[in-house]
């Protein structure tokens, strides 16, 4: 059993502008993101299938060249190998989850 508090787990900037706090299963990271307006990740894809869940503020995802207006309680999954790229359009809070678990996400 894992039981913490979300503020306690150490925050680190993996993008400029992204700040992630993360939490590993045996075959799942959740990414609990705090993103400065204005702050971009640029177009990439990856092995692991991603649930994108918006807290707060607004971000536009591009996923397969099509752009997507997430605000709060918006989900969006993105299937293995898929490219995508987004933008804060305000400060946001973001929940990614992937499948499988992303090693290169552990601090």
């Amino acid at each position: 059993m894992y039981l913490k508090e979300l503020k306690d787990i150490p925050g680190k900037e993996m993008f400029p502008g992204y700040t992630g706090r993360f939490i590993h299963t045996g075959t799942m990271t959740f990414a609990f993101w705090e993103v400065k307006a204005g702050s971009t990740v640029p177009e990439h894809a990856h092995i692991h299938e991603q649930v994108a869940y918006i807290m707060e503020g607004k971000f536009v995802l591009t996923v397969d060249g099509t752009p997507i207006e997430l605000e709060p309680g918006k989900v969006v999954v993105i299937p293995s190998n898929v490219k995508h790229s987004g933008i804060a359009i305000t400060d946001c809070k973001l929940l990614d989850v992937f499948n499988p678990v992303r090693e290169d996400y552990k601090v």
